[in-house]
């Protein structure tokens, strides 16, 4: 019923994946989506993709990886988005919050990769750290490629900042920040975001939602997540779910 469409399975700290596996299954979470942060975890991300039916997995470069993202990088790259269980291009994006960083590079970085999407007819998904004015004008300098759509993970932006992503055709992902008890002006964001239009997300390892807050995250706490954004839009949670499920089996279509 559920579908957790960004954690990083890959961890250190979700090692026994088998045990993870089974866990958050019996959760109900019926699919995952691993993420790439590198080449290295791209790789992993297939390794379990291959192995375990529930799992698919996304490839690229990190923001705060891109000083590794070079020609041969990207050429690793396309081999690996032609498996049918890579269904986007991801994370990519923005991050200005570990210093020091490369600007410069990380938008070239950026950049590359959603050319690499509209290229391998796959989404993007975006992470934007403390970088919403240039991730925005990324994407709408970029606009012309993003046929296929993407998702901005784990939302933590304003009303505004959403509506502009909305009307570039970006889903918007929420994570266990949205359970927080300071999730303030975060609520109303999930409260606008049409629910044609929501995604759900663990993140995992990270961001253990309420009251799970510090633990160690795993897909099988997505149920919590849903729960709580249903509850905020006053809506009964199988439908919700359901309908998180259409608009991730929309947006990355290869899950069908």
């Amino acid at each position: 019923m559920f579908i957790d469409t960004h954690c990083h399975l890959d961890d250190q700290k979700l090692i026994n994946t088998d045990e993870v596996v089974k866990e958050y299954q019996l959760s109900g979470v019926d699919l995952v989506i691993n993420m790439g942060c590198n080449i290295s975890s791209s790789e992993k991300g297939k390794e379990l993709a291959d192995k375990y039916q529930s799992i698919y997995y996304a490839v690229g470069f990190h923001p705060s990886d891109a000083n590794h993202f070079n020609d041969e990088a990207l050429d690793k790259l396309k081999l690996l988005v032609t498996n049918k269980k890579c269904v986007a291009i991801g994370e990519i994006g923005l991050d200005y919050y570990w210093k020091p960083y490369d600007e410069v590079k990380q938008k070239q970085c950026f950049v590359e990769q959603i050319e690499l999407a509209k290229e391998s007819k796959l989404p993007i998904c975006i992470h934007s750290r403390d970088a919403t004015a240039d991730m925005l004008s990324v994407l709408k300098q970029n606009k012309d490629k993003l046929s296929y759509g993407g998702v901005m993970h784990c939302f933590s932006g304003s009303v505004e900042t959403a509506k502009q992503l909305l009307d570039l055709g970006i889903y918007i992902s929420f994570a266990g920040p949205v359970t927080f008890k300071n999730a303030n002006g975060l609520l109303d964001v999930a409260k606008f975001v049409p629910q044609d239009r929501c995604l759900t997300e663990t993140d995992s390892p990270y961001l253990a939602p309420h009251p799970l807050r510090g633990t160690v995250n795993a897909p099988k706490n997505l149920p919590i997540i849903t729960a709580f954004l249903a509850n905020l839009k006053g809506l009964e949670l199988t439908d919700f779910a359901n309908q998180v499920m259409k608009n991730a089996k929309t947006l990355f279509y290869k899950l069908n």
